[in-house]
């Protein structure tokens, strides 16, 4: 199994939010995964073969075909793990119970995507309005347009992804969460969560396709300024 990868989290991180490829070529590669939209216009979800978009507000919409994606990470999910998940009192809880899990097939060097459909106590997301910009950073741009809001006592699923330290800047080092509801009206970026029980559906990949930007533009930005504090801070919800 492979992952594909549109562009890297270090250009977005410094700004490069132009159209890499559209919704319907993202959709060719994958039929789970996250990322974001052109300009960072909103949350991505892809679930089942659907791309969905999380609005500034926390609604949920199918993205359009051609809308443009500057970054996403996307599989085709074949479930070749399933177990059952209790409760965790917050995101770090869960995420150490992943990580144990990845550990006993000596996945922790290994891409993971992971499929987890529950019940939650408290869902803490966010999301954006779309921000036009160049060499604008993303921690700016969230400055200027994130919204955070909470869901309480919703069913829905946490679409996970995971990447090795050593890819750290390739994508965001650790686990990756983006939550949409059951009946698909509301999600985001998750920041917090309080769970009460889940079952969860494990891919380890040991493959990737990552697709760069063709534009000349794409040559001004050194990807390597990208601060790891403020990837942590954006991605992972550090503050």
């Amino acid at each position: 199994m492979k992952m594909f990868q549109v562009s890297t989290l270090q250009a977005l991180m410094l700004g490069y939010s132009r159209s890499v490829i559209t919704v319907a070529e993202l959709l060719s590669h994958g039929d789970t995964g996250l990322g974001t939209f052109e300009d960072v216009d909103g949350e991505m979800i892809v679930l089942d073969g659907v791309c969905y978009r999380a609005t500034e507000n926390g609604k949920v919409v199918v993205a359009d075909g051609e809308k443009g994606v500057p970054f996403s990470a996307v599989c085709p999910m074949q479930g070749s793990r399933t177990f059952e998940l209790g409760a965790f009192p917050n995101i770090e809880s869960l995420k150490s119970e992943l990580n144990n899990r990845i550990e006993e097939d000596f996945g922790l060097n290994s891409m993971h995507m992971v499929r987890i459909d529950g019940e939650f106590a408290l869902v803490d997301a966010r999301s954006e309005s779309p921000y036009r910009s160049m060499h604008v950073s993303l921690k700016t741009i969230l400055g200027e347009t994130q919204k955070a809001f909470c869901f309480e006592n919703v069913k829905g699923t946490l679409v996970c992804v995971y990447f090795p330290d050593y890819m750290d800047g390739i994508n965001a080092a650790g686990w990756h969460l983006h939550f949409i509801s059951e009946d698909r009206t509301k999600g985001g970026h998750v920041f917090e969560i309080s769970m009460l029980r889940g079952r969860a559906t494990l891919d380890k990949i040991n493959s990737i396709e990552l697709k760069l930007p063709d534009e000349p533009v794409f040559d001004t930005y050194s990807l390597k300024e990208a601060s790891g504090d403020e990837v942590k801070q954006v991605e992972q919800g550090k503050s």
